[in-house]
């Protein structure tokens, strides 16, 4: 219903706007203008007591009296008056509303009791809302401008969505100029119902719209963004400038994680998450999507530069490198066939200056054998109007050879009028033309960097390396311990026992609150030691003489806690000292910084990099968010310059990155079960080839969060894996099955299922014979959102071999008001009540979620299932091939 809604709102057919006025200069007036004067095939009603007509178009004085069923009505009036307009709009049955008025939270309390007013009114009659404090929106397919923008934009496969109007207004000026045409073309505003997350997934769905390109200045709903992103990204690409890099989030931190865990790092952690390209300026904006709707995407990053200027073939191979790309090191066969077609004079290498003379057939014939070269990713043609330069023609060869060429090809034609005909035949056969080869390089790496993080967040992770399972019970008592004596900083002592509750290594430690105690501790644990202060209200121990290492035997052990004890009581007088904190002096080669902060947008993100008391000055981290696998974990630690030391370097033993893996999959976990965790700083956690071990740590509470029910997950932006849905069963045959939700490791269990299905099988699960299953349809049905859809496996064991039996799908639209239910059994555990099993317990999952019908279609040979869905009071249409089978459940 949502998404019907929001169909009718952009592609109305009746039209109301109220406070359309003859007044030149008013929103009123432009609207109106705009849109009776765009060749829009609707109707159009304007809305003002005052009035007859407006524009020579008979006025009504409100929206109740129009003759029709209004699609959209567009509100253009003073503030105050609005909740009343749109209540009127709900009762008349009005589908979608544009508010374009200002004045509502921008404006202080007042503003933001009118919104919640709008709000409230929309949600009760189900409507749609665009705004408030927006441009509109223009759809030049219907050739509809529902905006006062003073143009009508191009059309095109580009659906724009923009924060802010003023930025529209610029940008549809630029398009303009530069021919960019969209399908969509809308400002968001203030965003009250109608968000980001809507408009990713109306226009994913739009077979209009080949690209999404976002303006944003801030985000609201995080988690149903990165729910909508996720979902298209992989077909359709999500490109977003995003504003206020530099101060947005800044905050003054008690933690060395506080300060290197930025907002805008942790947006850009979010956007690679989530397969979003991001770019820094408007012009990249479109011309990363103009490019990779003409344009293969590169599987590597090796470019090949055909030039005939050198200059220009230097600036392109700066700026590739200064990006990460990498210049193709052409084959010797290549060198050997360039050689035959170029001047003598060539630059024998890449780039590859054919020099300032160089024809058509020069140009063809490089970039035909850069092209076939195995080195080669993509070829970046620059060409520079010389006297003798035919660029038109060498425009016409280049577009020849694009045409059985399956590798990117980029043009660079540098100049104005010359050179323009050239680019007009090239952007007409599919190459992008950019003034000047260091654009045209960016946008290079740009498709490479999100085809390689697509194929990033698609990887099959590994297995974990052993059974994990965490002390959650004890580490809960430890949180309510500290919170109810009433603090919200763990000593070290409490800090360690958390994270050894979840198999992060610790050293051998304890908590001396006598010097018996200390000297006792330190026999029994071994020298050398360290003592520290052990008191919630230091956090920098060292600012008040209160660590002590190298300590190598009893009377060094005794003295340091008495000296430990006078010095923090000399210098931190109010402070509450627990005691003396004594462990194990530990030294590891590699010093690593993991932690937590819970982002205000994001919620909990995980830190990863080089640690030691330099942290905050070489800045070598990464920020991820959870949960992870085992892939999502090597991704964060790869994007750290000290990955290669820690890896093995210059003949130097290696750490474990395996356990460096698991670790971070641990700490995941630790911060997804607790959201009372504000901030967590490991540093260091020494590592080297013999283990990693945790030195030192800060635990941060939030004191805010109580009440924390049973597998809850608010806090989170990615809904975790579902624990809670896993079960027993046992069929017929007297064989326990695990139910679980699916994982992304159950892609080879899932293969070898599919492999093995009969014909009659397929048939029923697919309605037709499937020879293979990819990759890419594994990664789909096994790396799953679990807040739109949950698989359910039935794990069997023979001889300690785990297989999969089955699997019951529930795939619901982005709003949970609709489910498909699917189900296959593997062959040789049907008929052992499984399928039985497995609709029911779907039905309970899709009633707990909330969602209001289940849907399925059947084959009509498929009688068992028929048999299944009749007896439990399905609905049953019958279609073409079969049957359509519904239940409402909520």
């Amino acid at each position: 219903m949502s998404s019907k809604k929001l169909d009718k709102l952009f592609n109305p057919k009746v039209i109301a706007i109220i406070g359309a006025t003859t007044k030149k200069g008013s929103v009123g007036y432009s609207l109106m203008n705009n849109i009776v004067g765009s060749g829009f095939d609707g109707i159009v009603y304007p809305i003002n007591p005052k009035r007859n007509n407006v524009l020579g178009v008979k006025a009504y004085p409100t929206v109740a009296d129009v003759p029709d069923k209004i699609d959209l009505a567009i509100i253009a009036t003073p503030a105050k008056i609005v909740p009343a307009i749109v209540e009127r709009c709900g009762e008349v049955g009005v589908s979608g509303v544009l508010l374009i008025s200002a004045g509502f939270a921008e404006i202080g309390e007042e503003g933001k009791e009118l919104t919640r007013q709008i709000s409230e009114t929309v949600r009760k009659y189900k409507m749609r809302l665009i705004g408030p404090n927006c441009l509109g929106f223009i759809k030049p397919s219907i050739k509809l401008n529902a905006s006062f923008a003073g143009k009508m934009a191009l059309p095109g496969k580009i659906a724009l969505i923009s924060q802010s109007g003023a930025l529209c207004t610029a940008i549809l000026d630029w398009s303009i100029k530069q021919n960019v045409g969209f399908s969509n073309f809308v400002s968001i505003g203030s965003m009250v119902d109608v968000s980001f997350h809507d408009l990713i997934d109306y226009f994913g769905r739009d077979p209009q719209t080949n690209s999404i390109v976002i303006y944003m200045e801030s985000l609201i709903d995080a988690r149903s963004f990165m729910s909508a992103a996720r979902a298209f990204a992989r077909n359709k690409p999500i490109i977003v400038l995003k504003a206020g890099k530099s101060t947005e989030g800044a905050q003054a931190a008690m933690s060395h994680t506080g300060s290197l865990a930025g907002n805008d790092f942790v947006f850009d952690a979010a956007f690679r998450r989530s397969g979003v390209i991001r770019v820094d300026t408007i012009e990249e904006l479109f011309n990363i999507a103009k490019s990779l709707a003409m344009q293969p995407k590169p599987s590597n990053n090796r470019l090949a530069i055909v030039t005939n200027a050198g200059g220009p073939g230097v600036i392109a191979t700066d700026t590739l490198i200064a990006k990460g790309g990498k210049i193709a090191k052409l084959s010797d066969e290549t060198i050997i066939e360039l050689n035959k077609y170029l001047s003598p004079n060539w630059s024998k290498g890449n780039p590859v200056d054919v020099l300032g003379d160089a024809g058509p057939e020069q140009y063809s014939k490089a970039v035909e054998l850069c092209a076939k070269d195995k080195n080669v990713d993509g070829i970046l043609v620059i060409l520079t109007p010389q006297s003798m330069t035919d660029s038109t023609e060498i425009a016409r060869k280049i577009a020849a050879i694009s045409k059985n060429c399956r590798k990117t090809i980029l043009a660079s034609w540098m100049g104005a009028e010359d050179i323009q005909a050239g680019q007009e035949v090239l952007e007409a056969n599919n190459i992008p033309v950019y003034q000047n080869p260091e654009n045209a390089v960016k946008c290079f790496m740009l498709m490479y960097n999100y085809s390689r993080n697509l194929e990033i967040l698609h990887e099959t992770p590994s297995h974990i390396p052993h059974e994990f399972q965490p002390k959650k019970n004890k580490s809960q008592e430890l949180i309510n311990r500290v919170l109810e004596d009433n603090r919200t900083v763990m000593t070290e002592f409490e800090a360690k026992q958390l994270l050894a509750n979840y198999q992060i290594p610790v050293i051998k430690n304890g908590l001396a609150k006598t010097k018996e105690e200390a000297i006792a501790m330190a026999e029994d644990f071994g020298y050398p030691l360290v003592m520290k202060i052990a008191s919630p209200d230091i956090l920098h121990k060292t600012d008040v003489g209160g660590v002590i290492l190298n300590i190598l035997n009893k009377d060094e052990a005794k003295a340091a806690y008495l000296r430990i004890l006078k010095s923090a009581k000399e210098k931190a007088p109010d402070a509450d000292i627990r005691g003396v904190f004594v462990e194990q002096m530990i030294n590891r080669k590699y010093e690593l910084i993991i932690g937590c902060k819970k982002d205000p947008i994001f919620g909990p993100t995980i830190v990863f990099g080089m640690g030691g008391v330099a942290v905050e000055i070489f800045k070598d981290t990464t920020v991820g968010l959870p949960p992870l696998n085992m892939a999502l974990a090597m991704r964060i630690i790869e994007n750290t310059k000290i990955y290669k030391l820690i890896k093995g370097y210059r003949g130097m033993p290696g750490a474990d990155i395996s356990s460096i893996q698991f670790l971070l999959y641990k700490f995941a976990y630790l911060i997804m079960d607790f959201p009372q965790i504000l901030e967590i700083d490991i540093n260091p956690f020494g590592v080297d080839e013999r283990g990693g071990v945790v030195l030192d740590a800060k635990v941060l509470l939030d004191k805010t969060v109580t009440d924390v029910e049973e597998n809850y997950s608010k806090h989170l932006v990615i809904s975790p894996y579902p624990s809670e849905f896993t079960t027993e069963y046992t069929m017929k045959n007297g064989q326990k099955v695990t139910l679980r939700a699916i994982k992304p490791e159950d892609e080879l269990i899932e293969k070898e299922m599919f492999s093995n299905f009969s014909e009659r099988t397929q048939r029923f699960r697919f309605f037709q014979l499937i020879k293979d299953i990819s990759h890419e349809k594994l990664v789909r049905y096994t790396q799953i959102d679990y807040d739109r859809e949950i698989a359910i496996i039935a794990e069997v064991e023979e001889d300690g071999v785990k297989k999969m039996a089955g699997v019951a799908r529930l795939i619901a639209d982005q709003y949970n008001e609709t489910a498909e239910f699917a189900i296959v059994i593997a062959d040789p555990w049907q008929n052992f009540g499984l399928g039985n099993k497995f609709t029911d317990y779907i039905q309970d999952i899709a009633k707990a979620r909330g969602t209001q019908k289940i849907y399925a279609n059947i084959l009509a040979i498929n009688h068992i299932m028929l048999h299944m869905f009749k007896t439990r009071g399905y609905k049953m249409e019958k279609n073409e091939d079969g049957y359509y089978a519904e239940l409402v459940i909520n």
